[in-house]
C-alpha cells in the first residue's frame, strides 16, 4: 500500500504536470533569464513579478503631480480627505482604476507617481473623474 500511494502522489504532484510546467518554464527563462533570478529569494521573486500588496497611502499621496492643481486648492483637499476616509478595498480599486492594477511594482511606492489633473469641462458637475492608465493620470474635474 505504500508503494501504491507513493507513486500515487508522484504521479499527481510530479508526473502528471512535468509537461506543462517544462513549458511555462521554458517560456520563463526566455522572458527572465535564469542568471538574472537565481540570486533572488521566492519571496522576493514573487514581489519583483506580481508587485506589492501593501501599501503606504501617505507616501502616495507625496508622490503625486498636480497639473492645473495646487496642493492646497479645496478640490485636491477634497479628493485625499473622502480617499482617506475609503475602506482599504476600495483603496486598491482606486489603484485599479488608476493604473489598471491593485498592486504597485516590486520597485515600491518610492517611484510609484501619478499625476491628477484638472480636467477643463464646460460643467464640472455633470463630469466625472477618469484616467489614463498607460501613465497613471487621474483626470478631475473641479
Amino acid at each position: 500500500r505504500k508503494e501504491y500511494v507513493d507513486l500515487y502522489v508522484n504521479y499527481k504532484f510530479n508526473k502528471s504536470v512535468q509537461k506543462p510546467f517544462e513549458d511555462f518554464m521554458r517560456g520563463f527563462l526566455r522572458g527572465c533569464p535564469a542568471r538574472y533570478w537565481k540570486m533572488l529569494l521566492p519571496e522576493e521573486l514573487q514581489v519583483l513579478l506580481q508587485g506589492h500588496t501593501t501599501y503606504d497611502w501617505h507616501l502616495l499621496e507625496k508622490n503625486v503631480i498636480y497639473a492645473g492643481y495646487t496642493e492646497s486648492d479645496q478640490t485636491i483637499r477634497n479628493f485625499w480627505t473622502v480617499f482617506y476616509e475609503l475602506p482599504e478595498e476600495k483603496k486598491k480599486m482606486f489603484l485599479v482604476f488608476l493604473s489598471g492594477s491593485d498592486r504597485i511594482s516590486g520597485y515600491g511606492l518610492e517611484p510609484f507617481r501619478f499625476c491628477i489633473a484638472d480636467r477643463p469641462v464646460e460643467n464640472p458637475d455633470e463630469s466625472s473623474p477618469c484616467a489614463v492608465t498607460c501613465r497613471p493620470t487621474l483626470l478631475l474635474p473641479r
